[in-house]
């Protein structure tokens, strides 16, 4: 009697567990590849989790490709042998490369066809403009997201009198200046970084860094170095030579949010992603904060840009793939999972609700977060212009590679800063025409 009724349980075990394995099988699997490596890699997977315990329809495989420069290169070879992804991951400067491939399914044209509805105008003008068509229609989904600002060590330029983060570029020099009187070695580092030096720079002073809109209103766009800018990069060329800021790059041995969180270094200009990654490893006792980027004075602030990356739902899968991603985009969209991002990483919400919603639940009061919701109203400034709304500039990973090279071989000394300037004017273009040529006969949606 016991052994059959041993046995009977141990068959019931056996059938159950069949069962839960088919209905696993039957789930509709589907393949999202990010670009994201290390702790925000594994942030990733956690977002992968939750979705699949969150349903018993479908299942996300999630796979890390490296950086975001893999994630695209490796989609793009995938494609070709029909083996690619349902999702992928593309950082900013990839969205037009993705815009002229055509090998997209349209962000509302998903959606619309998978019976959700979506409140597109809920998302941040200023990061969905980035991933919109010249007419506004998303086509990709804004997932991590950020921006530039200044970090500022409160207790440094507390010494020197400096109570609040200097607003302008001439604050920024009287602090500077002073806080070199007093002795300290690295009153501000910057590096050869264009985003945070050059294009948010451009944004903020609404200022283009090409014709054509941007980019927007063609691939014949050429770039054009703004006069105030010439102005500004030869003013922090002559702030070097005297000893009020220093270069920190990652070459160099230690970058700027590590000069920055050791005390080293008491002002950078750094992506506000950085923020969690400086909360946990700066100096015991450092107190700072981030705040909006400076201006020349006399000058309106405009919206800085968006940073980071978004999700391309790709041509060439089953539909019943698609139903899957569309379920997961609108899992990951929900205020809750904004909360999430915002919890494990330094991004921000791409949404209005997301941010109030974070804003309502007391995130950004509490001190290992202060400061964080400065990047929202850095992007909240105003509406996107023309030249605060985004870039569409082919090769553009390389005409940040040139900008760093040029810039790094003027504070050299191995050529002026004009010099440095006009080359990245002039080969800059160079690498423009390629893409032209590249795309012949194709315009941007």
């Amino acid at each position: 009697m016991h052994f059959r009724r041993t046995a009977l349980i141990a068959a019931m075990a056996i059938a159950l567990g069949a069962t839960g394995a088919e209905a696993q099988e039957q789930r509709q699997k589907f393949n999202w590849w990010y670009g994201l490596s290390g702790q925000l890699g594994e942030v990733m997977q956690q977002y992968c989790r939750n979705f699949n315990a969150s349903q018993t329809e479908f299942e996300i495989v999630c796979t890390g490709q490296g950086e975001y420069q893999d994630a695209l290169q490796n989609t793009i070879a995938a494609f070709r042998a029909k083996a690619h992804p349902t999702i992928v991951q593309v950082y900013d400067v990839g969205t037009t490369d993705l815009m002229l491939s055509g090998q997209y399914v349209p962000a509302r044209e998903l959606m619309a066809q998978n019976g959700y509805t979506v409140k597109w105008d809920n998302y941040i003008s200023s990061i969905g403009n980035y991933y919109a068509t010249s007419k506004g229609e998303m086509l990709s989904f804004p997932f991590n997201s950020s921006t530039a600002v200044m970090y500022w060590n409160r207790d440094a330029y507390r010494a020197v009198g400096q109570e609040a983060p200097p607003a302008t570029w001439q604050q920024v020099e009287r602090a500077v200046r002073a806080l070199k009187a007093q002795g300290h070695a690295c009153p501000m580092a910057i590096d050869f970084d264009s985003w945070q030096h050059w294009e948010q720079f451009n944004a903020i002073h609404n200022l283009p860094m090409a014709t054509k809109g941007n980019g927007f209103g063609g691939l014949d766009a050429e770039i054009r170095i703004a006069p105030l800018f010439r102005q500004h990069a030869n003013t922090l060329y002559n702030w070097y030579k005297e000893g009020l800021i220093q270069v920190r790059t990652r070459q160099g041995g230690r970058n700027l949010p590590e000069s920055f969180a050791s005390g080293d270094c008491a002002m950078m200009m750094s992506s506000i992603a950085n923020h969690a990654a400086i909360t946990r490893t700066q100096k015991q006792g450092l107190d700072w904060t981030p705040a909006m980027l400076p201006l020349y004075e006399g000058h309106s602030r405009t919206n800085s840009m968006v940073g980071g990356a978004s999700l391309w739902v790709l041509k060439g899968r089953p539909a019943e793939e698609y139903k899957g991603a569309a379920a997961f985009l609108n899992f990951i969209a929900q205020p809750q999972q904004e909360l999430f991002m915002a919890q494990n990483t330094g991004y921000i919400p791409v949404t209005r609700a997301g941010y109030e919603g974070i804003k309502a639940s007391g995130f950004y009061d509490r001190p290992e977060n202060r400061g964080r919701d400065i990047a929202v109203e850095s992007l909240l400034a105003t509406e996107p212009t023309e030249n605060s709304r985004g870039l569409r500039l082919g090769n553009f990973m390389q005409v940040r590679a040139l900008y760093a090279s040029e810039m790094q071989a003027a504070f050299a000394g191995q050529k002026t800063v004009d010099q440095a300037l006009d080359a990245i004017e002039s080969e800059g273009n160079k690498l423009l025409r390629r893409f032209e040529q590249t795309y012949r006969g194709k315009s941007l949606p």
